[in-house]
């Protein structure tokens, strides 16, 4: 607990250094010795495998927490009838579209060519040598418990879908364990939350050692993933969330004036929940029934992630294309579905992407090391991608209204709504 605000201690605190600066840190750090000192920089390593080691532990039970949750929660959509089931096809449509925009923009420019990462030797599936055949066998369990000693996620995923859709079919009866679940998922981000104090040594291991191997060109490497995924969020904005408010003939100023303001929350603050209360007012201000905009916006948080699954899409295959490993379509194909059914519900935790991405990473062969390296520039690339997870759930709820009927150029639309509840 700190001072009350009333308290003067006679000593003026400094203000805490925020982890974003500590990895930033960390990175120029391990880039400068692993150039001074390349062979002592290659025994660094092992600091980012520990680092990572951690993070692998956060993977399975906060797949399964999350997963069930986010299931067993879309349950309530019955109550909501047709808004419900509306609103969750346009995520996933919407969803889908991101997930091969980031695709083919890693393919374009191909940021990960040059690094030279170590191949894994994780247990999942080879995807350089397997069939699609024995990747979709591969995908279902023996054993939760099997899967979840192996950091299975493909395995993990396919078991929390079967069992959220039961406890979401039980109802009532499925709450203690529907509760555990969440409990489970809150703890476990955070610990994960722990785990991130111990980033920065990570970074400086894992950046040291891949200055040590390939050189300083890993920074140019770098600079091309965030130049990458930024124009490939411009490019989904514009054209695809775009091309979706001229169908529905949204009143664009005023959209822009709505959203304004919570964008530029979930840029500074990188954690979209931080920007919900503003955009729940502005969204209902702007004219969506509150009932729509009160569903809609805590769901999208679950299932409308826009900018993370881009930015997912896009990393893994800026580590394969790192560690030198071909992905077949099939492959790849399969990993983007991976990717859009565990990234379910981590929009309000920073960094919490990483675990994901960690997880389909060693399912698929590769190597999870690629994870530490994209940490050093990952707050740049967090801000971008939580801002349009934030502005999609904003032009979902308009979606959602107008195929309610609800006229959003109406003169009414733009009077101010009563909001004290938000």
């Amino acid at each position: 607990m700190g001072w009350p605000m009333s308290v003067s201690t006679g000593v003026e605190r400094k203000p805490k250094v925020s982890l974003t600066t500590w990895i930033l840190i960390a990175l120029v750090a391990g880039v400068a010795f692993g150039a001074l000192f390349p062979s002592a920089a290659k025994e660094m390593r092992l600091l980012g495998q520990l680092f990572l080691r951690l993070i692998k532990s956060v993977i399975a039970p906060m797949a399964f927490g999350v997963l069930v949750v986010g299931i067993a929660g879309a349950g309530s959509a019955k109550t909501m009838g047709r808004i419900g089931g509306k609103a969750i096809l346009y995520f996933e449509i919407v969803t889908t579209l991101a997930l091969f925009v980031g695709l083919g923009a890693v393919h374009l420019t191909k940021p990960g060519v040059g690094i030279n990462l170590p191949k894994s030797t994780a247990s999942g599936v080879e995807p350089s040598s397997a069939s699609f055949e024995q990747v979709l066998e591969h995908t279902v369990p023996t054993s939760i418990f099997d899967a979840m000693a192996r950091g299975e996620v493909l395995q993990i995923v396919v078991f929390a879908l079967l069992f959220g859709a039961a406890c979401a079919s039980i109802g009532a009866k499925a709450r203690p364990v529907v509760a555990f679940c969440e409990s489970l998922s809150e703890v476990m981000f955070g610990f994960t939350n722990y785990v991130m104090v111990l980033a920065p040594f990570g970074v400086f291991g894992a950046m040291a050692a891949t200055v040590g191997d390939n050189g300083l060109g890993v920074l140019l490497n770098l600079g091309k993933l965030v130049l990458t995924l930024y124009g490939a969020l411009i490019f989904f904005v514009v054209v695809v969330l775009g091309s979706v408010a001229l169908i529905i003939r949204l009143p664009v100023k005023r959209f822009i004036q709505a959203v304004r303001e919570p964008f530029m929350i979930a840029f500074s603050t990188t954690t979209s929940e931080a920007a919900l209360p503003r955009a729940l007012e502005n969204m209902t201000r702007f004219g969506v029934p509150r009932h729509i905009v009160a569903f809609v916006l805590p769901l999208g948080y679950s299932f409308n992630l826009d900018g993370s699954t881009l930015y997912l899409s896009l990393a893994a295959i800026f580590v394969a294309q790192a560690a030198g490993v071909h992905l077949p379509l099939s492959t790849q194909l399969l990993m983007m579905l991976t990717l859009m059914l565990t990234s379910k519900g981590i929009a309000g935790v920073p960094r919490a992407s990483l675990v994901i991405l960690a997880g389909t990473l060693a399912s698929f062969g590769l190597p999870v090391e690629g994870v530490a390296v994209i940490l050093g520039v990952d707050g740049l690339m967090d801000m971008a991608r939580t801002s349009v997870n934030l502005l999609g759930n904003c032009l979902a709820a308009a979606v959602v209204a107008r195929w309610e009927g609800v006229d959003l150029n109406a003169p009414a639309a733009q009077a101010p709504v009563e909001t004290a509840a938000v």
